[in-house]
């Protein structure tokens, strides 16, 4: 047998420590909660500004309807799709998006998301991003849970976390974030998977506004490095 080696990058270890710490309290986190590829960008795109719950709602009217397919969502007239997603809110809005994401999947990748497994992963995104009202995060999710890349979805949770452990500055954008964090893991979407996973769970249970620091598994991490508000 092996062994394990230490990461040189002094980055890459806390980092991993950090994972290890918080698979250890919250355990596998089991995301995307969906039953097929393209259920899972459906919800990356209907979950923009509303609660999960009722983006499960208007999932489970499109599944009764046979449209979660690319096929089977552009086969419906604008009015069904709207009072099918009207449950996640902003459904006209919503309503439009999923068309333009069916439409572009049905003409660039045959409407198949297994397509997007194997596409140039560079190019692949920067089309997600030309499309109205995929921002970088639900272009990200729809690349890391719906179709297995590895690209981190660096969102709120994880800047909030990730800065008041000094390992990047508060102000950090979006893409300053998902970069630093896939250049100093290793390039494993399970992991990228997992761990952006575990700093939702911490960052909702502990490292809220105002952080709860007693019981975080993350507690030891800051030793020496007071968080920041």
């Amino acid at each position: 047998m092996g062994v394990l080696k230490t990461p040189r990058d002094p980055v890459k270890r806390r980092l991993l420590r950090l994972h290890v710490a918080l698979l250890a309290r919250f355990g596998p986190q089991g995301w995307w909660p969906a039953r097929s590829p393209f259920e899972v960008a459906v919800g990356a795109i209907l979950t923009q500004h509303t609660a999960w719950t009722g983006v499960e709602r208007a999932v489970a009217n499109l599944r009764s309807a046979r449209a979660l397919t690319a096929a089977g969502l552009a086969a419906l007239s604008a009015p069904r799709l709207q009072r099918l997603v009207r449950p996640a809110g902003t459904y006209r809005l919503k309503a439009r998006r999923l068309r333009h994401f069916a439409a572009w999947l049905l003409a660039s990748h045959g409407g198949r998301m297994a397509a997007l497994e194997g596409a140039p992963l560079a190019g692949l995104r920067r089309e997600l991003l030309a499309l109205p009202g995929i921002g970088p995060e639900t272009a990200d999710s729809i690349l890391l849970y719906g179709a297995g890349r590895p690209v981190f979805v660096a969102d709120a949770y994880s800047r909030r976390v990730l800065a008041r452990h000094r390992l990047v500055p508060p102000e950090a954008g979006y893409e300053d974030l998902r970069r630093f964090l896939e250049a100093h893991l290793p390039g494993d979407p399970r992991l990228f998977n997992e761990l952006h996973a575990l700093l939702v769970a911490v960052g909702k249970s502990h490292c809220r506004a105002r952080p709860r620091c007693d019981g975080c598994p993350l507690r030891g991490d800051l030793r020496g490095r007071p968080p920041r508000g």
